[in-house]
């Protein structure tokens, strides 16, 4: 059994919570909706606190700094080499100034979020606490999109 292997079916193994009532809200056409970027890469600026392991809380990232940017993450299988090739494979704020220039979405929000992504199987923090905070954090802001970019 492969390394990828044994992840997977210790992956497929974790518990999913189910909702008894799943919340879905119709957002504006992508023309008019602002975007934003939730990315699991632990992506921090140089003067918030890092991440340490299993934390589940999250960073907001300011895309005016974007390039002070900091990889907080620290699992040793991270392949960092996408990253090192092109920032925007985690945090692609790039690619979204130019659909927001190009008017196929209508604005990219002044505020990101990144989570630590190797988490236990419970993620009970960012269920119940930090996943509904960053919400809050994004709504008040405008969001009606997110970009989910896991790493």
């Amino acid at each position: 059994m492969t390394a990828d292997d044994t992840l997977a079916a210790h992956l497929a193994a974790l518990p999913v919570p189910e909702f008894a009532v799943p919340l879905f809200v119709t957002p504006p056409p992508l023309s008019e909706a602002t975007v934003a970027v939730v990315t699991t890469a632990a992506l921090h600026h140089p003067d918030d606190d890092g991440f340490g392991p299993g934390e589940q809380t999250f960073r907001r990232i300011d895309p005016t700094r974007r390039g002070e940017l900091v990889l907080g993450h620290n699992s040793p299988n991270f392949d960092r080499s996408g990253l090192l090739a092109d920032f925007n494979v985690v945090l692609p704020l790039d690619r979204l100034d130019e659909m927001a220039t190009e008017g196929v979405i209508g604005r990219v929000s002044p505020l990101h979020l990144s989570f630590l992504g190797s988490q236990d199987e419970t993620m009970s923090t960012i269920r119940l606490d930090s996943g509904p905070a960053a919400a809050a954090a994004l709504r008040q802001v405008g969001v009606d999109v997110v970009l989910l970019t896991p790493v």
